[in-house]
């Protein structure tokens, strides 16, 4: 498994704008291929939102960001910027320990 933490700013919209475009957006994510789970964030105070992805594998991540889906719905989106993001591999063995 691969987890991903995205984070961005938005510009140009507010909190209940993008809140509102989101719950809109979030059932299309259950279609992406190899994405076990997305968690949304948010830190309105400090206009910084994001998600948790948690990927059967490093491969469907990469498929993901490479989409047309992506450029949609955050690659290209004018609202969103200074977009980041980190990737980790999961150490299996000890996370079925600690469930």
């Amino acid at each position: 498994m691969v987890i991903q933490v995205v984070n961005f700013n938005l510009e140009g919209i507010g909190h209940n704008d993008y809140h509102g475009a989101t719950v809109e957006v979030a059932p299309a994510f259950n279609e992406v291929k190899g994405l076990k789970s997305k968690v949304w964030l948010s830190d309105e105070e400090n206009n910084v939102y994001g998600g948790v992805y948690t990927w059967e594998d490093r491969q469907s991540m990469e498929n993901y960001l490479n989409s047309e889906f992506y450029d949609q719905v955050l690659g290209s989106h004018p609202n969103l910027v200074n977009i980041t993001y980190k990737s980790y591999d999961v150490l299996e063995e000890q996370t079925k320990i600690t469930g």
